[in-house]
């Protein structure tokens, strides 16, 4: 414990000497509404109901990106100055009511904009080059589903207002969202309910799915009982079927294993000299003692050290040492140091015209596709190096399905770590799970990646993707999803 604490005591040492300290503070506050923007005569509903008093759901129906399909977008307000950006569209081929499947998709960071999901992964449609509008998506998840975007937590994209620091509170302000959208759209509230989100969604994602779990069970608790009270009596149990998490970041302790394995012995090329990833391999003893003093006491003295150490020893030899290493996929090196993706640009232009902003109805100029002041709230509250991964087992013992999915060409949620993360699961089909065999999923015949299930957990590997899957892989993206919203087999006994 002496060496790390030499190393941690040396890396402040060096951020204090390049006076990179005080920006670690964000020293802006939350983002407010801009009274220029504000209209309250744009929304088609406004909904408050007696069970939340605090809260008000907001809705306009916009008519870009996909105007063949119907939309919604509007604000959760609560009456703690905090205010979700939404946008939903209905699926391009629904089934009858009560059986076309409900995604809630949340894009990571912490701080990354969910309006990245729509505009340059599973959305509808795609942002042309430059910002000067949209092309379909054909590829979209809505082709078979309802999906919802939520930008998510507070400061993220166009929502607004005091700042939310950790996944549990975040996915406490989720659930509340998706029972006034049920209560204001009741015609979805029996359709199945999909949680799915990727990257730092791999800590969102199972704060949700707690959220909603336990408050199902309160709730049906009371139903049992007969003490509902009358206001309550209007709250729904939401459905939640599953949950969904691609290239996550769920477990830290297990992924920073296997930083080095990827950057210079995965099935790709190496990125890094082996001199490198054998000085990241010997930072990993330090690191995960770190990490499990975190997992133990879940307090910022306790996690804050583990990220700075971790970071800094495992993480950044990656772009130090390969400027133009993309962290998202070791087979696309990036144009320049932190420049990976000229959509992100793109996005950033369609979402500040001020065309698109007055569709939407949103309230807040200067759009960003991810915050660093959320980041660095996030990092500073310690919420990246807890332990999520433990609120997947009691959804699993629920009978929740999980997917847990991984583009294997991504360095920096790489799918050894994923992998290795289900495997290691506690709940009561470890053993069989880890025991499964992978086996080939085909997509129109061409092999698409591996799959291994047991009973409600499954992983999947895609091949030749990197972190953005529904991006850099939309055809097999969207034949996955397809497959698990309806409940159907990956590999038929035909393929075996």
């Amino acid at each position: 414990m002496a060496a790390v604490t030499t190393a941690l005591s040396g890396m402040v040492d060096s951020l204090s000497a390049n006076n990179n300290l005080p920006n670690l503070l964000p020293l802006d506050g939350p983002m407010v509404a801009d009274p220029a923007l504000v209209n309250s005569s744009q929304w088609s509903k406004v909904t408050t109901m007696e069970a939340y008093p605090d809260y008000r759901l907001r809705v306009k129906s916009p008519k870009i990106c996909d105007s063949s399909v119907k939309q919604y977008s509007g604000y959760l307000d609560t009456a703690e100055d905090k205010h979700f950006f939404f946008w939903f569209f209905e699926a391009r081929h629904p089934a009858k009511i009560g059986d076309t499947p409900v995604i809630l998709w949340t894009n990571g960071g912490p701080g990354c904009s969910s309006l990245v999901g729509v505009l340059m992964e599973l959305g509808p449609c795609r942002v042309n080059k430059g910002g000067t509008g949209t092309t379909a998506n054909p590829y979209a998840w809505n082709e078979n589903a309802h999906v919802i975007f939520i930008d998510q937590p507070l400061n993220t994209g166009f929502s607004y207002g005091q700042r939310v620091d950790n996944s549990y509170d975040a996915g406490k302000d989720v659930n509340i969202f998706l029972r006034m959208f049920y209560y204001t759209f009741p015609q979805y509230a029996s359709s199945q309910l999909h949680i799915f989100g990727e990257s730092y969604a791999g800590h969102y994602v199972p704060a949700i799915g707690k959220a909603i779990h336990e408050a199902n069970q309160a709730l049906a608790k009371k139903q049992h009982e007969g003490t509902l009270t009358k206001a309550e009596e209007s709250i729904t149990i939401l459905p939640l079927a599953s949950i969904g998490i691609g290239n996550g970041l769920v477990d830290v302790r297990t992924q920073y294993k296997y930083y080095a394995k990827m950057a210079c012995n995965s099935t790709y090329p190496p990125v890094l000299s082996q001199f490198i990833c054998n000085a990241m391999d010997a930072a990993v003893p330090s690191c995960t003692y770190l990490i499990e003093q975190c997992y133990y006491w879940q307090n910022r003295l306790a996690c804050i050290p583990a990220d700075i150490y971790c970071q800094m020893a495992i993480m950044e030899p990656y772009t130090t040492w390969g400027r133009h290493n993309n962290p998202y996929n070791v087979n696309m090196p990036c144009k320049k140091y932190g420049k990976c993706y000229d959509i992100d640009d793109d996005i950033t232009t369609f979402l500040n015209r001020r065309d698109t902003q007055r569709e939407l109805g949103v309230e807040v100029r200067g759009y960003t596709t991810c915050s660093q002041r959320v980041h660095i709230e996030f990092l500073l509250s310690g919420d990246s190096s807890k332990p999520l991964y433990l609120e997947i087992p009691p959804l699993l013992a629920a009978g929740i399905r999980v997917l847990v999915y991984a583009g294997d060409a991504d360095w920096i949620c790489n799918w050894y770590g994923n992998k290795a993360y289900a495997q290691a699961l506690e709940w009561p089909g470890q053993t069989k799970f880890s025991q499964a065999e992978d086996l080939v999923w085909s997509v129109d015949g061409e092999e698409a990646g591996e799959v291994r299930m047991f009973e409600n957990l499954t992983f999947v590997r895609v091949y030749g993707s990197g972190h953005f899957v529904p991006y850099d892989r939309p055809k097999s993206a969207l034949d996955m999803v397809n497959r698990w919203i309806s409940n159907k087999a990956f590999v038929s006994a035909l393929d075996l």
